[in-house]
């Protein structure tokens, strides 16, 4: 650990949206020997503010002094609070915000949650109409709001803007763009493929059981890759069945979105109306705010 380093800090954040595939794009960055990103996401300027500005500067200590430095919080995006305080530490800082369709990425983060045991199975009651004990279903789906809070601290030069429909579809030109807008060099040899993360359809063992494990999770991490374990992962875990997102329900939240995706594609200058009809993606082509 260099203490040199310890007022260093981060150039680029990957500011959200959660269930938008930016452990995708942190995983493809920290293979980059020329990058520091810390392992777990800090959530310094949402839930960790009242640590102060020294402790968020202690976790980019192990950075070599020829690492280029960034951090990702997927909560950033959502959280009102974020913008003035990153723009008062981070004035100079790029940002980078990925973009799902509002609605996969609503129930995505509530499937996430239902696996977790945290929500219950009454799914219309979270991504419905009435008011739900779960905003954040529905609430961090309003991109061009969040976006607009952004704006008002930072320039649009520094805030670059990927689309997950892109994502799914040439991952390297985009891992490319992104390299190009933090001024990264070419690497000689290509970098090897990142696994898919945070996968829905999983097999995941029983729900009681997890729970019981967490406790150990640091622990049992190094015994995943072991033969046995894998065996007795293989018998117990099951693949999980989610409260399906109805036509009915889909229609609903489509009706709760549409005003939220227009001003957004008038922003990035990119038609998102694929948004608001029955399919989940949009035209190609990434963009930038404007």
């Amino acid at each position: 650990m260099s203490d040199d380093r310890a007022g260093t800090l981060p150039e680029f954040v990957i500011i959200g949206a959660a269930k938008a595939a930016t452990t995708w794009l942190r995983n493809q960055l920290s293979a980059r020997p020329d990058l520091f990103l810390p392992k777990e996401e800090p959530h310094f300027f949402s839930r960790e503010y009242g640590r102060g500005a020294d402790w968020y500067q202690s976790l980019f200590r192990e950075a070599a002094d020829n690492q280029i430095i960034g951090e990702k919080s997927a909560d950033y995006l959502a959280d009102p609070a974020v913008p003035e305080r990153m723009s008062r530490l981070l004035p100079s800082v790029r940002l980078v915000v990925q973009l799902r369709n509002p609605i996969e990425r609503a129930y995505s983060d509530y499937c996430m949650l239902y696996r977790r045991g945290s929500v219950g199975a009454d799914i219309a009651s979270y991504l419905g109409q009435q008011p739900s004990t779960e905003p954040r279903f529905l609430e961090d789906s309003r991109y061009f709001k969040h976006l607009s809070r952004f704006l008002d601290w930072y320039p649009a030069s520094q805030l670059k803007v990927i689309l997950y429909d892109d994502i799914r579809t040439r991952p390297e030109q985009i891992i490319s763009e992104v390299g190009t807008y933090l001024d990264l060099r070419e690497l000689p040899v290509p970098l090897p493929p990142v696994p898919n993360a945070n996968v829905k359809d999983a097999a995941l063992l029983p729900l009681p059981l997890r729970l019981a494990l967490a406790p150990a999770k640091k622990w049992v991490a190094p015994l995943r890759s072991q033969a046995w374990f894998k065996a007795i992962h293989g018998k117990l875990a099951r693949e999980i069945a989610y409260p399906p997102l109805t036509a009915d329900l889909r229609a609903s939240m489509r009706d709760r979105f549409t005003s939220d995706v227009e001003q957004l594609g008038a922003l990035l200058g990119r038609d998102l109306t694929s948004w608001l009809s029955e399919g989940s993606t949009s035209n190609s082509g990434s963009a930038r705010a404007a």
